[in-house]
């Protein structure tokens, strides 16, 4: 059984910025050694999340944010903001509706993703940050 950790760090401009971490993944489980076994992804911070989508600037630079609009506005009133007088309740609602992690297979060394299919960090907070991702990969 091999287990491994690696931390991805990536910066980001914040207010729903979408980042490919594909490569990032694929090349940590394949320097892992991993054949057949588990990835499990992880995003340090309450108001980014990751997940898995089509990587194309319809959705990368408009379709994702607008929705995310409809589902927590900005301009709505958080109590979250009530309570720590800052701005970024919205963040906090949006990432927690995409999700801080994923539970990825991998099959002959990879992570099997469909052809039109990317590894993505999305930043729902308000300005720049490092992000954190942590990976652990496990398996034979």
């Amino acid at each position: 059984m091999i287990a491994e950790h690696y931390a991805l760090e990536c910066a980001t401009h914040g207010n729903d910025h979408i980042l490919d971490v594909t490569s990032q993944v694929q090349a940590a489980v394949e320097a892992s050694g991993v054949s057949t076994g588990q990835a499990a992804l992880l995003v340090h911070g309450s108001t980014a999340a990751v997940t898995t989508l089509e990587y194309e600037p319809g959705l990368v630079n408009h379709d994702v944010a607008e929705a995310m609009e409809r589902i927590a506005p900005r301009s709505a009133r958080y109590e979250h903001e009530e309570t720590w007088h800052d701005d970024n309740g919205h963040s906090h609602v949006r990432a927690s509706t995409v999700g801080p992690s994923l539970a990825l297979p991998i099959a002959s060394g990879r992570v099997p993703l469909g052809t039109w299919q990317q590894i993505v960090l999305i930043d729902f907070d308000t300005r720049p940050r490092r992000r954190t991702l942590h990976l652990s990969v496990l398996g034979v």
